[in-house]
């Protein structure tokens, strides 16, 4: 007799959503008991002024805060390690993070080298840190990573040309904040890759082998408001409202994934991150349509689902062509907000195939993808993706 499946669903994290809700943070800080705070950033935030609005709350509250701003995409470990000591020599004890995935993923990772020591590699895997880390408030800058609410760190070791992923309870803010107004000016093609990225994350959540019904209920919601907004949000000029669309659809997907889990776009993406500095978002956007197709045998059920929320016609179809239909109605949307269509136009070096497909086997992501694979079908898939060979 088959044991029951049980899942568990995380959500740790208090969601503060709202236009201007980055100006309560300094009274959130308060609640957390902190008085000595690192602010983890990129140069960009502070160029474009979203700094100094955190600044100025914190201030309000007489918060003593520090700030380390040399985050970079694919943060590389030497990173980490230069936070690390910024963090140590201002005794602090919580830490902001601010802006997009970039800045959450070392903003946990200094975290947890602070409370636990070590090298931030002795933590690459599954819950592998043992002390509590400190309180993470995650203030999201961009509309597609989700990392406010999730478990994970992906961090690049530049030597191996490999980014490994710290899956971590301990790694799950206490707070994130979701201020649309902090994305009202982001650039189009920001808003294109990030929302791509949600999307991703979305799908995947929602066809894993993993999922439940918890987050499926999530995943299903994310992937309608992403079809429903995007478009809007990357081409019209007065776009607030479809951001705030877009953050809430991040924020969800984040939370599906968190406790559904992702899949082979994401064990594929992260080697490309490592080796060839290719952002996120675009790598997982190129990827998505080429994994879909590959995937769309073991659960058309759900495929076909996708395909009816994103706005595609199955009424009279039999399951396999609704679920088809899917990966029209993502590569339409992928098209309409610029992706490139192929790895080929954002630098792949097709003779690296076989290490990317190597690193990608090496990811948890390939055991909750819903097709069994192999690593001649990562490789086909990475040639696929190349040319353009849909």
């Amino acid at each position: 007799m088959l044991q029951d499946k049980i899942s568990i669903f995380r959500m740790k994290t208090n969601v503060v959503y709202g236009n201007n809700a980055v100006d309560n943070t300094g009274v959130y800080v308060r609640e957390l008991k902190g008085t000595r705070v690192l602010i983890v950033t990129d140069p960009g935030i502070k160029k474009a002024g979203l700094l100094e609005r955190l600044e100025k709350t914190l201030k309000e509250a007489d918060i003593n805060y520090t700030v380390f701003d040399e985050v970079v995409p694919n943060p590389p470990i030497e990173v980490v390690e230069k936070g690390i000591e910024v963090a140590r020599k201002a005794e602090v004890d919580l830490f902001i993070a601010i802006g997009g995935g970039s800045s959450m993923d070392v903003a946990k990772a200094i975290n947890i080298l602070y409370t636990n020591g070590g090298h931030i590699k002795d933590y690459a895997g599954v819950e592998k840190v043992e002390k509590p880390t400190l309180p993470l408030i995650a203030i999201a800058t961009t509309c597609g990573t989700g990392s406010e609410v999730t478990w994970s760190s992906v961090i690049t070791d530049p030597e191996e040309e490999f980014k490994f992923a710290i899956l971590s309870s301990q790694n799950i803010p206490e707070i994130a904040i979701i201020d649309p107004t902090l994305m009202a000016k982001l650039p189009p093609k920001l808003i294109a890759s990030t929302g791509m990225d949600a999307l991703t994350h979305a799908i995947e959540a929602y066809v894993s082998a993993k999922a439940q019904p918890f987050s499926d209920a999530l995943a299903i919601y994310a992937i309608e408001l992403i079809s429903d907004n995007l478009r809007k949000a990357v081409h019209y000029q007065d776009n607030l409202e479809n951001i705030s669309k877009m953050a809430i659809a991040s924020t969800i997907a984040g939370a599906a994934f968190t406790n559904g889990l992702l899949g082979l776009v994401h064990a594929m993406a992260h080697p490309l991150g490592g080796m060839f500095n290719i952002p996120h978002g675009i790598a997982n956007a190129i990827l998505l349509p080429y994994v879909m197709k590959f995937n769309l045998v073991a659960n058309p059920e759900k495929f076909a689902r996708i395909a009816k929320v994103m706005g595609e016609n199955i009424e009279g179809l039999n399951e396999r062509e609704a679920a088809e239909k899917a990966l029209q109605a993502v590569i339409k949307l992928s098209t309409d907000v610029g992706i490139p269509t192929n790895l080929k136009e954002v630098g792949m070096d097709p003779s690296k195939i076989d290490k990317l497909a190597a690193d990608s086997m090496k990811s948890g992501n390939v055991f909750s993808n819903p097709r069994k694979n192999t690593i001649e079908d990562v490789k086909t898939l990475f040639r696929n993706a190349y040319e353009g060979n849909l």
